[in-house]
């Protein structure tokens, strides 16, 4: 199973980025995906999660500016960020809960990452 995470660059601030992160792999399902962020010097945080079914949360930070959502046809996850801000810069990354198809246990995958620079 692999997570590839795309969609960062540099955007000037009160700008918008749409972060994806697409799951490949012997996948039977995917319970819980998240967005993580790290900035320079910062421990990594969780940004926002959202269940198999949809229900979605987020930190304090991005409330009413960022959307998580995903289409589980694709098998991806989605970070809209608007009103960005130049403490929204960071590296992010996706990470999702995978039932694999050999296996019932609940794996944690993790994507390589993808960079968000707001500055003007």
């Amino acid at each position: 199973v692999q997570l590839q995470a795309s969609g960062g660059g540099l955007v000037q601030p009160g700008g918008s980025l749409r972060l994806s992160c697409a799951a490949s792999g012997s996948i039977f399902s995917i319970n819980a995906m998240r967005w993580y962020r790290q900035a320079p010097g910062k421990q990594r945080e969780l940004v926002a999660s959202i269940t198999s079914g949809g229900t979605t949360k987020y930190a304090d930070s991005v409330k009413g500016r960022f959307t998580i959502s995903r289409d589980n046809a694709k098998n991806t996850v989605y970070l809209q960020m608007n009103s960005l801000k130049p403490e929204d810069t960071a590296v992010y990354y996706c990470n999702a809960d995978v039932i694999a198809v050999v296996t019932t246990t609940i794996t944690q995958y993790w994507g390589q990452g993808t960079e968000v620079t707001v500055s003007s």
